[in-house]
């Protein structure tokens, strides 16, 4: 019965976190995951810029404001809005995008959890887990992702001039 109940808690944490890595797998039961907490949360992207490989979003921790500028596809779009944490470890962006070709509302929210002092992130609810922060942390970690200057405002500004006239 003992072993069953193993299996069952697998297939739940396979199921609820998706695959996990090798640290996981090793262990005769899952380990322990507990979320991050709001307070850490703010203190790990707060006042930081997330670069993506077309541009990047930055978390101004004063009113809680989010912005962005991206060229995904070559295309030039800026995005405005608002950033939430909470102690479940959920992080949302609320944001309104504007492109050349429309504007759109989007609410993208990332879950962090802690197995030890790895912190693993997805995009939330469906996404898969991947290691967010080894501990220490790594060179190619996404947490490294996050810096301290704003590489964002002189992007948007430009496209906001660019769009005057329009």
């Amino acid at each position: 019965m003992k072993q069953k109940h193993l299996w069952l808690a697998g297939v739940f944490l396979v199921t609820v976190l998706g695959p996990l890595p090798a640290l996981a797998e090793k262990a005769s039961t899952p380990p322990p995951t507990a979320p991050v907490p709001a307070s850490e949360l703010k203190a790990i992207y707060g006042d930081r810029t997330w670069l993506w490989s077309a541009g990047g979003g930055r978390f101004d921790t004063g009113d809680n404001r989010f912005s962005a500028y991206t060229r995904e596809g070559g295309k030039p779009s800026v995005g405005q809005g608002r950033w939430v944490v909470d102690d479940n470890g959920k992080l949302c962006i609320l944001a309104k995008w504007y492109a050349s070709n429309g504007n759109a509302r989007a609410a993208t929210c990332f879950g962090h959890v802690r197995i030890g002092d790895t912190i693993f992130q997805r995009r939330h609810p469906f996404g898969h887990w991947y290691v967010f922060r080894h501990a220490p942390e790594r060179k190619g970690d996404e947490a490294a992702k996050l810096v301290s200057a704003d590489t964002v405002a002189s992007h948007i500004r430009q496209w906001q001039a660019s769009t005057s006239g329009n």
